[in-house]
């Protein structure tokens, strides 16, 4: 009798989802060009490896047990990473990464991002893009972390993280400045002069969470004792003040179509504006290795000013 390792091959996995899809060992052997007789056999043979029943034979059809569904949901995992190491291997063939992911904090402007992937599509690359949305720490540490190879928007910049993640690399996006901002209805759009935190206390505050994935992480210009919304992005912020939800700064070229239409109302505050030094981070594996073909295209793009001032400055308001 074969062992489990032996029995559950890529092919095995492949007909056991033949026979759960059509429902019937007859029509999985059509489907497979096999002899009904010897598709039982081998599925069988799998079912006595792992001494379970993967398919209830009981009724006309044959329904896949809950042991079987389970085999069939890791066995596509299975057969997934085997799919990534068959891209790893073409990746070092030919320089191209079988995927990019890319970690963008959310008060970067999205149509920019947009159209740089247009035009990275536009190379017919094999590379896949994979495209996360981070706020705060949580762009850095997606980076660190190895769950993104480039974060746009940093607010950490490479010699910062030099000690704790070697290969961490990072150029300047440039400065980005906030507003305080609340509805036209909201109680703080109707008082006079600067708004001490005093007053801020007053009135809910609203603030973008850091989608950090540790116990570290940042709030940011938020006033103690007062009521706080959390949400989960930038824009989400943004949403929850053009609602009159609440008060908090925003990124000023986010902020500022709304304030020309009309939908927001930009308040002077006591305290300083807050301004950032948003950065492209990115990591290299080996020390001396250079960035893959695709890395490399996007961190091109990165030295032209146009590209970055339009990624902190593009948003489109309504």
């Amino acid at each position: 009798m074969p062992s489990a390792r032996d029995a559950l091959t890529p092919d095995a996995l492949a007909m056991l989802q033949a026979v759960a899809q059509t429902g019937s060992f007859a029509g999985a052997a059509r489907a497979l060009g096999l002899v009904p007789s010897a598709l039982s056999y081998r599925v069988r043979q799998i079912e006595d490896a792992l001494d379970v029943l993967l398919f209830d034979r009981s009724a006309r059809q044959a329904r896949i047990t809950e042991a079987g569904a389970e085999l069939l949901r890791e066995g596509n995992r299975l057969l997934g990473e085997i799919d990534a190491v068959a891209n790893r291997v073409r990746r070092v063939a030919t320089g191209w990464e079988a995927q990019l992911t890319i970690a963008m904090d959310t008060v970067i402007a999205r149509d920019p991002v947009m159209d740089l992937v247009g035009a990275f599509y536009d190379l017919a690359p094999p590379t896949r893009l994979k495209l996360l949305d981070e706020t705060l720490l949580g762009t850095v540490q997606a980076l660190t972390e190895g769950h993104a190879d480039l974060a746009i928007g940093a607010i950490v910049d490479a010699a910062t993280l030099s000690y704790t993640s070697p290969g961490v690399h990072s150029c300047l996006l440039g400065e980005l400045s906030f507003v305080y901002c609340v509805a036209p209805n909201h109680p703080l759009a109707r008082v006079q002069g600067p708004l001490g935190d005093d007053v801020l206390r007053q009135h809910r505050g609203v603030a973008a969470a850091d989608s950090s994935r540790t116990g570290q992480s940042l709030n940011v210009n938020l006033v103690s004792g007062q009521d706080v919304l959390t949400v989960p992005s930038m824009h989400a912020k943004l949403a929850a003040q053009l609602h009159g939800l609440g008060g908090g700064f925003l990124p000023e070229p986010m902020a500022r179509p709304y304030i020309e239409a009309g939908h927001l109302v930009e308040c002077r505050t006591e305290r300083t504006p807050p301004k950032g030094q948003m950065h492209c981070a990115w990591r290299v594996a080996g020390t001396g290795k250079k960035p893959g073909r695709a890395l490399q295209w996007w961190l091109a793009r990165f030295e032209h000013e146009g590209t970055r001032r339009a990624l902190l400055e593009n948003h489109r308001g309504r």
